[in-house]
């Protein structure tokens, strides 16, 4: 599978199909086996991009904390399109890909068709929650310098089977990317105009309140709630899952 080096970090993607282009990003600490479920489904009729955010799974490891921001993310994501040869895509991920995909419309309005928003939240508007977050994520970089890979193997389904070369890239993400520094993200969701999907675990209670946030913040988002699914609502149930999306892009001839 192909790589591209952006300023000396090599980024691993896979490319599915041929079509319109979905770009899929990841949770925090998962890697784009994430979506093998989705490779066959979304395939058919697109171009399904999945990709590996540095600090996991094939890409390059930075030792430099400044390489791994919410700016550098975005700009590996528009590298990816570039190199897919798409002026545009559908650009949705899970959690942190969620997350990172609501910034990517922030930037690049004109880049993006549609949005699927999964198992994800906004960011804050308060200093306080975020701060809160904030003193979390430091708490998981913590863990993996501590404790090395050890914590996924209890940790939820799209990072039980998450391949890392080390513990080290996730420790620098947790700080450079899971972190947040402002609420520029939550605060573009009114100015949102592309077909957006909110799609959350039925079980995924840590995610329930963000997801109907969302739904009501984004003009005429459409929510789905995943019977019987957690925080990885595409893997805990991929039929239900994959039937929602397909259908959403029929819905709006994506």
């Amino acid at each position: 599978m192909p790589t591209l080096n952006r300023e000396g970090v090599d980024i691993y993607y896979e490319v599915h199909g041929s079509g319109p282009v979905i770009l899929l990003s990841h949770g925090y600490s998962s890697t784009s086996a994430m979506w093998r479920g989705q490779i066959s489904p979304f395939s058919k009729e697109h171009t399904l991009v999945t990709w590996d955010m540095r600090g996991h799974g094939q890409s390059d490891y930075p030792e430099d904390q400044s390489q791994y921001s919410e700016e550098h993310t975005v700009a590996d994501m528009a590298a990816i399109l570039d190199a897919v040869g798409a002026d545009d895509a559908i650009i949705g991920g899970l959690s942190l890909g969620g997350y990172m995909s609501l910034a990517f419309h922030l930037a690049h309005p004109d880049r993006t068709r549609a949005l699927l928003i999964i198992d994800t939240g906004p960011g804050f508007k308060k200093d306080e929650p975020r701060a809160d977050w904030n003193a979390n994520a430091e708490r998981t970089a913590q863990k993996y310098a501590e404790e090395g890979l050890g914590p996924l193997s209890a940790a939820t389904a799209e990072r039980r089977t998450a391949h890392h070369r080390n513990a080290r890239g996730l420790e620098l993400a947790a700080r450079g990317m899971l972190a947040q520094r402002d609420a520029r993200v939550i605060n573009s969701l009114p100015d949102i105009k592309v077909p957006s999907l909110v799609v959350v675990g039925a079980e995924d209670t840590n995610f329930l309140v963000a997801a109907d946030y969302m739904a009501k913040k984004i003009p005429g988002a459409e929510k789905a709630a995943i019977p019987g699914a957690g925080h990885a609502a595409n893997i805990d149930k991929p039929k239900t899952f994959n039937k929602t999306v397909v259908d959403f892009l029929k819905r709006h001839n994506l």
